[in-house]
């Protein structure tokens, strides 16, 4: 079979095309959704062309040969000569986790408060009053609190899609605003309203908990009244 050099020329140009396209979502085992790639893309080069640092998201089906996450961020890891970050996510797994390549990368981010399964220090608060423990109060979760709302099957690609953007963007807009830089395609305002959304869902179940209860006392009370 021959092969023109207009055919030939197609397939170089879609062979760079996609290995642009993976450059900051460099894994995508679930999404394969062009302008999720395209916000990752756009969002990851200027980071890059501004600081000089590489945030990358993977996001897997199941992590490989039984490996624990950070086993295979590391293995990964070995792939990248710049200054990284993994952004990692693995679905049957249910693990989420961020990698550096060097320990002075983490100066530029909060990874505890990226990966805080609390969206508030007013539901850490809560939660932690619930539990009796009150020796992890970290807050302001930004993939953890999406990630854990529930979703029927056939939307749950656009939940993990949101909740991974939602913590790339906010990894992205720490390390810009520590290194003194601002980017245009920064989400900004739309992130605070995935998170509002889930503050606005949370403390709604508390009070609905709270009306169940005090309806469920009233009911027992007025029981024991009338069988006196």
């Amino acid at each position: 079979m021959k092969f023109s050099r207009g055919l030939a020329a197609l397939m170089l140009a879609l062979l760079f095309k996609t290995s642009l396209v993976a450059q900051y979502l460099y894994k995508d085992e679930l999404i394969f959704n062009p302008a999720f790639s395209a916000e990752v893309e756009k969002l990851g080069l200027e980071l890059y062309q501004k600081t000089g640092i590489s945030l990358r998201l993977v996001m897997l089906k199941e992590l490989p040969n039984e490996m624990n996450i950070v086993e295979y961020e590391k293995e990964l890891m070995k792939e990248f000569s710049e200054p990284t970050i993994l952004l990692t996510f693995s679905e049957r797994n249910s693990k989420v986790d961020i990698l550096a390549s060097e320990t002075s990368l983490y100066e530029y981010f909060d990874k505890k408060q990226v990966l805080s399964p609390v969206s508030s220090s007013v539901q850490a608060f809560v939660v932690a009053l619930l539990s009796m423990n009150f020796s992890d109060m970290s807050s302001g979760g930004t993939i953890l609190p999406l990630l854990a709302q529930k979703a029927k099957e056939s939307e749950l690609l656009g939940k993990y899609s949101g909740a991974m953007f939602n913590g790339y963007a906010d990894i992205a807009e720490q390390i810009a605003k520590n290194r003194g830089v601002v980017l245009e395609n920064a989400v900004g305002s739309a992130n605070q309203n995935a998170i509002f959304l889930v503050k606005v869902l949370f403390y709604g179940f508390i009070v609905y908990g709270i009306f169940l209860y005090i309806k469920r006392k009233l009911y027992i009370r007025r029981q024991k009244n009338e069988s006196k």
